[in-house]
């Protein structure tokens, strides 16, 4: 036990998009930030040659005060958080730690945690146990590794590593549902029983948030609308409410960083305007509906018309993809991607006969991507036109976009405060003793 009511444990959901941490019994997390890093290579700014042009770099650097969320990992310096990365720096290179679901990068997941425990949170990480949400592909060598640097550098007194689907689960509270959970950089549809997640008949597509803001960019980019990021431009007002923009430009700004500012900013119209269409998307039903008006950072105004529900529709069918100019490299994977009703189906036909009722009238909707308007009234009308006719299909999905989004966090909140709980932890003595393999004993 881990004095029970005094100390409260940490939850972080480290997702493909955003990084979520917090307390334990609290109904949101403290500190959402997303978990792409900026990263500059030290070679570059050291060498004499560059000195004027990264002035800025070098300033910071004498100082003497390092900028809060510098992490120097070996020859590159790690900027964590968003105001670390809404800062443009020259030739630092947005790189993210997860790629397919699963970590790649451990040296910027070390960082972005850091960033948690020591600048959003403020909390010492040796005096709380930590849960850490994981995704349902979880390897077994990739939770030894996240309970050895857990225990080894932060030295937590206790881990969990939860399933996201579970958390989710827990988070309406049920322990049997089946959890669609459609996040930045994937689609995952995994069925829970009684608290665990039955992992043959997880289906999961490549098709996220990300994967819709990369259409709608490319999408308006072929009507010659182009995205000017924040940082390429001034404004000034020239009389009350005139604004005249003028370009600014900066030679040495990565590509990688380009293209994160732009996202940025496709993925905020994405959520402004695009709605769940409520047939599927047909070119010349949809070529007269009205335009919907979105301004752009720089003041020009742009009109939204189909696209509103093609990109959603993506989801649904994802063969769509291949009619928006410029999305070639889609063309590859295209014909094993299925629509969120096929995974949906297949899912519950992996599973056990006597389950399946239970996990259709349960069906529950998590993510960000999963909050978009309009999803939950499609994803229940496709599934009853293909589901078995004795099934009663019912879509949940919690009325608020913040339970939406969080909702693996908010399930990690939940299970970390039962008191039933406590005994369940992975502690640290038991790792010197076992080793971290025995992770796969005490987190299932």
């Amino acid at each position: 036990m881990y004095g029970g009511d005094e100390v409260s444990a940490i939850v972080i959901d480290l997702g493909s998009h955003t990084c979520k941490a917090g307390y334990a019994g609290e109904d949101a997390p403290k500190a959402v930030f997303p978990s792409v890093v900026g990263s500059i290579d030290q070679m570059e700014v050291d060498d004499p040659a560059n000195t004027e042009n990264s002035g800025s770099g070098n300033d910071s650097k004498n100082t003497g005060r390092p900028f809060d969320s510098e992490k120097s990992k070996g020859k590159r310096k790690l900027y964590v958080g968003s105001q670390a990365l809404g800062h443009r720096r020259d030739h630092m290179e947005v790189l993210s730690p997860i790629k397919d679901g699963v970590v790649v990068d451990w040296d910027i997941v070390d960082s972005i945690w850091d960033h948690a425990f020591r600048e959003c949170l403020l909390v010492d990480p040796k005096e709380h146990p930590m849960l850490l949400a994981e995704p349902s592909s979880n390897t077994q060598q990739q939770r030894e590794r996240t309970a050895q640097l857990m225990f080894e550098k932060y030295e937590v007194p206790a881990l969990f590593l939860a399933k996201n689907a579970v958390l989710t689960s827990f988070a309406s509270g049920r322990a049997t549902s089946l959890v669609v959970d459609s996040g930045g950089g994937s689609t995952t549809v995994a069925p829970v029983h009684d608290g665990y997640v039955l992992q043959k008949a997880v289906a999961s597509s490549p098709i996220g948030g990300e994967f819709l803001t990369e259409c709608m960019m490319k999408s308006l980019e072929s009507k010659g609308i182009s995205i000017k990021p924040r940082y390429s431009f001034k404004r000034k007002e020239t009389r009350p409410g005139d604004f005249q923009t003028v370009d600014v430009d900066f030679p040495n700004t990565t590509e990688s960083y380009k293209l994160y500012s732009q996202r940025v900013i496709a993925s905020d119209i994405k959520e402004c305007v695009c709605r769940a269409p409520d047939t599927p998307f047909d070119e010349s039903a949809y070529s007269n509906i009205p335009m919907t008006p979105y301004e752009l950072p720089d003041g020009q105004t742009i009109e939204i018309g189909a696209d509103r529900f093609k990109v959603p529709d993506v989801l649904f069918n994802p063969s769509l993809a291949q009619t928006i100019p410029n999305m070639e490299s889609f063309a590859d994977i295209a014909p094993s991607v299925r629509g969120l009703p096929q995974m949906v189906i297949e899912s519950i036909n992996k599973c056990d006969v006597d389950i399946r009722r239970e996990l259709f009238s349960s069906i529950l909707l998590a993510g960000g991507t999963a909050s978009m308007q309009q999803l939950k009234e499609r994803l229940e009308k496709d599934l009853l036109e293909e589901s078995p006719q004795t099934a009663r299909v019912k879509v949940l999905a919690s009325g608020n976009s913040t339970e939406r989004r969080f909702s693996v966090w908010i399930g990690g909140s939940i299970l970390a405060s039962l008191g039933s709980f406590q005994q369940m932890w992975f502690s640290k003595a038991e790792y010197e003793e076992h080793g971290a393999s025995y992770i796969q004993r005490k987190c299932p």
